[in-house]
């Protein structure tokens, strides 16, 4: 029998086991490992857990339903071990590590922050405002066969969303950082801009709210996306 690792929390915590759901094909309940100071939320799995909608959801739940309660120390999806003899060893070895960040976590929430420009518009700004993208277009429009013209045009404008998507992106997290107490930029994908987690005290939610929608009417072609409050797994 393995035991499926959801979170850690502290010893003192309320951890209202009794409504939630684990994960697996037939959920085991729900328990605690405890240790003096630390508690691990597991349940007994008899088969390997992937990544089915039902399982993650559920392993989701029971962050958040944690999370109203007090503290967490969210896993990821998947984390496993092979009893509880080696899941409250991992919390003796750990305790001073884990208990800092249950510190530090406090009253805190998770938030992603995405941001994608419309490239119309953006390549629109960068012929308006570069020169040197301004006059290869115009030669190409005009008719001039040069073979070098079309590639020189594509490498200037995309210097050009680089550094502009980059410069953007900056400013923005300049903008909501006065509202969290630690953040994590990622490389951005799928034409995002920006991708960013911050860590949010509770009484700066409201604040932070605030200066999302200030920044989705102000930034002009850009799209905002805004996930949480989340369990904060970028922090732990």
């Amino acid at each position: 029998m393995t035991i499926y690792v959801y979170s850690v929390i502290a010893a003192d915590h309320p951890a209202r086991l009794d409504h939630l759901t684990g994960v697996g094909a037939e959920p085991s309940p729900l328990r605690l490992v405890r240790t003096d100071r630390l508690c691990a939320v597991v349940s007994d799995v008899e088969q390997e857990i992937r990544a089915k909608r039902r399982d993650l959801t559920a392993h989701q739940d029971v962050q958040e339903s944690l999370m109203a309660d007090g503290t967490v120390l969210p896993l990821q999806f998947g984390y496993t071990a092979a009893d509880d003899q080696a899941v409250g060893e991992v919390l003796r070895e750990r305790e001073a590590a884990y208990l800092d960040s249950l510190e530090r976590l406090e009253g805190c929430a998770e938030y992603h922050v995405k941001a994608s420009q419309d490239e119309e518009a953006l390549l629109r700004e960068i012929l308006g405002e570069s020169e040197h993208a301004r006059l290869l277009n115009e030669r190409i429009r005009a008719g001039d066969t040069d073979p070098r013209l079309p590639l020189q045009l594509g490498e200037v404008v995309a210097a050009e969303v680089r550094d502009r998507q980059e410069s953007l992106a900056a400013g923005l997290v300049q903008a909501l950082l006065p509202y969290a107490r630690q953040h994590a930029v990622r490389a951005p994908a799928d034409g995002d801009l920006l991708n960013v987690s911050l860590l949010v005290p509770d009484d700066e939610k409201g604040a932070f709210i605030n200066a999302e929608g200030g920044l989705a009417r102000q930034v002009d072609h850009v799209t905002f996306r805004f996930t949480g409050p989340l369990p904060p797994y970028s922090f732990v």
